[in-house]
């Protein structure tokens, strides 16, 4: 590939992210954390650079590393936290993509399978190996709910939900009497950050007894899956996806001179799951010392469909069709890996964008 040409991998940075690394150059040592955002199969289009980021590029580095998921960020913060991160990140792809549904599925079996995905994916020591881990440490962002959305039975979980919608129309500060912050995180760290939204925050060590209900409910997807309740070691009540508050993250996270990694699907990035649909930014100061790592238009234009895979596949396409449309989408994320490597072993570093122009 020549000097300057990343048609498929587009590369941002926050102002002081940006700075660092002109002074000291593209390498594993900034970094101390590492994103994943909500967004379900979107997360294919990353296969790629999960695999080459986790088997390569912080492979072998001794310096901690925050990884911090919500719903399908935390599925794969799992996996990357595994002793073979790429071997079970590869699990969860082909679980993920392969799954079928009945027609007409219902939450319960819906729920089923996720939770069959995640026992793919952690394998049979999994979960003691990411509590264990000498250097990363996962931080799985999920939600406590409160009035009807706390229900699971769907006329008043719904009645919540438009609730939340509507009082997210006129502020996220709304949803403070709804949704409370549960971090599930790996023993002795917790994740240091400011929000600016001020939603109360709670901090449970993860355990062997809670972890799978912990990483069950940062997925659980109001209406489409059951919540996951009174999760050990936890406050008791009904928990729900991390993403509901926690969509693509509007935080400012406290690391110091360290810088953040976030690879990421979408070159507009979401604070809430209900802000999907708004016009509303994240605030720039917050992406200050975040470096993001975003599929072009021009690698979504070449994909199946010319689209991102979501949800929708499910019901829109015939099975074979949509897992043969999403492992075409898992193996060209590999393009976005080679154009990482190509532009770390060049240090091109003129080609990293300043994040102020996705705003």
């Amino acid at each position: 590939m020549n000097k300057g040409t990343s048609p498929n991998l587009e590369i941002y940075a926050g102002p002081k992210a940006l700075e660092k690394i002109k002074q000291e150059g593209f390498k594993p040592q900034l970094f101390d954390h590492f994103l994943g955002a909500s967004g379900g199969p979107k997360w294919f289009t990353l296969f790629g650079l999960d695999k080459y980021l986790f088997g390569e590029f912080f492979n072998g580095t001794n310096q901690p590393l925050n990884l911090v998921g919500s719903s399908a960020g935390a599925f794969r913060a799992s996996c990357l936290a595994q002793a073979d991160p790429v071997a079970a990140i590869t699990r969860l792809a082909e679980s993920y993509s392969q799954t079928i549904y009945s027609r007409n599925a219902d939450r319960e079996e819906i729920t089923a399978k996720a939770s069959d995905i995640l026992d793919y994916s952690l394998s049979q020591n999994g979960i003691e190996q990411i509590i264990n881990h000498d250097t990363i440490n996962v931080h799985l962002l999920t939600n406590l709910c409160r009035g009807l959305v706390s229900w699971e039975f769907k006329p008043l979980l719904f009645a919540g939900l438009v609730k939340s919608m509507l009082s997210n129309l006129v502020s996220r500060k709304r949803l403070h009497s709804q949704y409370q912050r549960v971090i599930f995180h790996t023993p002795n760290q917790q994740l240091q950050f400011n929000d600016q939204y001020n939603f109360q925050t709670q901090y449970v060590a993860l355990t062997k007894e809670n972890f799978k209900p912990a990483l069950m409910a940062s997925g659980a997807i109001p209406i489409a899956m059951e919540g996951i309740s009174n999760i050990p070691g936890a406050p008791p009540g009904m928990y729900r996806d991390g993403g509901i508050i926690d969509y693509h993250f509007d935080l400012q996270i406290n690391n110091n001179d360290a810088l953040t990694l976030y690879p990421h699907f979408n070159h507009k990035p979401k604070a809430g799951w209900f802000d999907k649909n708004l016009n509303r930014s994240v605030n720039p100061n917050n992406y200050d010392n975040i470096v993001m790592l975003i599929p072009s238009r021009n690698f979504i234009e070449n994909l199946p469909m010319k689209k991102i895979p979501d949800r929708k596949d499910f019901s829109l396409q015939e099975d074979k069709t949509r897992i043969r449309n999403w492992q075409d989408v898992l193996v060209a994320g590999d393009l976005l890996a080679e154009e990482l490597d190509d532009f770390i072993n060049q240090q091109r570093i003129d080609d990293i964008k300043p994040f102020e122009i996705l705003q």
